[in-house]
């Protein structure tokens, strides 16, 4: 489900602003203004009515937990939206957190037809999933939505919501593009667009449009600050640059194969750039790099901060992440860093990741997919790869490991070597919070 938003403003100035543009140039179109003459209204519906039938509402069906539930039947628990890119397939894209752990998938289309769908395939670290509807001996006769370059959007650019909120029907809500490049909400690939178009739990999945109607963005999440998890107008949606990439691996491989460079990154801030002596505040600080990795042949060392990344402006650890996390092994990447106040640049190689659970760097260790410091009585994780062993057990930055079956360990490399020596399933003891938890590392 989501996680918050609110634009109620956004829709009357945007039709403020429209009613005073001139009768002249509103008849005569010469300012490009939607104005239905016939109706004598402003409205968005030519560029949008086209691609609403390609918005599908999904639910997931899995195991009911009631005491008389038949295991053979499948109950609906899970609910969302979805939207058709490519028709002749019968190819919906949806959110991951949407069909996770289902046994069978529903679609619902705007014509009142309903189908089956299998699972093509799912990646955490977006939060994205493919679905493939089954056509059950009738024809589709499916709509799709015509897709754009997200990197082509503006702060300032209409946005339109559609999905299935809240269990109502198809919802279309309007709001402006309020950010872009936005991350660090989690340990994920991200790069999110940011919009206060109204969005809440069941948009999940479904499309943000652009004011042609063409897809810009899966609706993924939304921030709020009330109790009851509503809309204050601040939702996220990944890019189609990233959707793409991610459901083309799902519709070739099942999976995404992510490739490596061996740094780990940490994100820029104003304590951090006081310390390194840096007039800015935004970047990715070099935290390690692995030894023999392509980050150390790029030259990259610790303490570097990275400014640009395939001519992307970096604000932080997440638009590095999220470049590489959508690069395909032994590709290169373009990396503009500092170092020591003058500016670098280098070329970083994606490679196929090493088979190894526990890498021991300069100034850290990399364990499970959890990044490793030094901290008294313990090692703390710093950060957590998504979709990586450490993220399934559910580490967060911030725990610090004191014991591995049930061996205290002292510090990150006294955890690498109880690690090393772990076989199958190992568990982890940690303090989050001043509270101790145990927890079940699996490769």
């Amino acid at each position: 489900m989501p996680i918050r938003l609110s634009p109620a403003s956004s829709m009357a100035v945007a039709l403020a602003l429209l009613a005073s543009a001139t009768p002249v140039l509103a008849q005569s179109g010469a300012a490009g203004l939607p104005y239905d003459a016939r109706r004598g209204v402003f409205s968005f519906s030519s560029g949008l009515e086209g691609s609403l039938p390609a918005v599908v509402q999904v639910t997931t069906l899995g195991q009911s937990r009631g005491p008389s539930s038949n295991a053979a039947d499948p109950k609906p628990y899970a609910s969302g939206s979805g939207v058709i890119v490519d028709a002749a397939e019968g190819l919906v894209i949806t959110n991951n957190h949407v069909v996770e752990g289902g046994r069978k998938f529903t679609v619902d289309l705007t014509d009142g037809r309903l189908f089956d769908a299998v699972l093509v395939g799912a990646d955490k670290a977006t939060d994205i999933a493919v679905l493939r509807i089954t056509p059950d001996g009738r024809p589709l006769n499916l709509k799709q939505v015509q897709t754009v370059d997200s990197d082509t959007l503006r702060t300032g650019d209409l946005a339109f919501a559609v999905g299935y909120p809240l269990g109502l029907d198809q919802t279309l809500t309007m709001g402006v593009i309020s950010g872009l490049n936005r991350s660090g909400l989690g340990d994920a690939v991200e790069d999110y667009i940011q919009t206060d178009a109204a969005v809440n739990s069941g948009n999940s999945g479904g499309p943000l449009l652009d004011s042609r109607g063409r897809l810009i963005g899966i609706n993924t999440s939304i921030l709020s600050g009330g109790l009851g998890g509503g809309n204050d107008g601040i939702a996220f949606a990944v890019p189609t640059r990233i959707m793409l990439y991610v459901a083309d691996q799902l519709k070739k491989n099942g999976e995404v194969k992510r490739g490596a460079t061996g740094a780990i990154f940490g994100s820029l801030n104003a304590e951090r750039a006081r310390d390194l002596h840096l007039g800015i505040v935004r970047g990715a600080v070099v935290a390690d790099v692995a030894p023999g990795s392509p980050a150390e042949r790029a030259g990259l060392r610790h303490n570097d901060v990275i400014t640009r990344i395939q001519g992307r402006p970096v604000a932080n650890a997440g638009s590095v992440n999220a470049t590489i996390g959508i690069a395909a092994p032994g590709s290169d990447l373009s990396v503009s860093y500092l170092r020591g106040g003058r500016e670098a640049t280098t070329s970083l190689a994606v490679e196929t990741p090493a088979d190894q659970p526990v890498i021991v760097g300069a100034q850290s260790v990399l364990a499970y997919g959890a990044t490793l410091r030094d901290q008294d009585g313990g090692a703390q994780v710093t950060a957590v790869s998504a979709g990586s062993p450490a993220a399934r057990a559910e580490l967060t930055a911030g725990d610090v490991i004191t014991a591995i079956a049930g061996a205290p360990v002292a510090d990150s490399r006294a955890a690498a070597i109880a690690l090393q020596g772990a076989s199958g399933s190992v568990e982890a003891t940690v303090l989050r919070n001043g509270e101790a938890l145990n927890l079940t590392l699996s490769l």
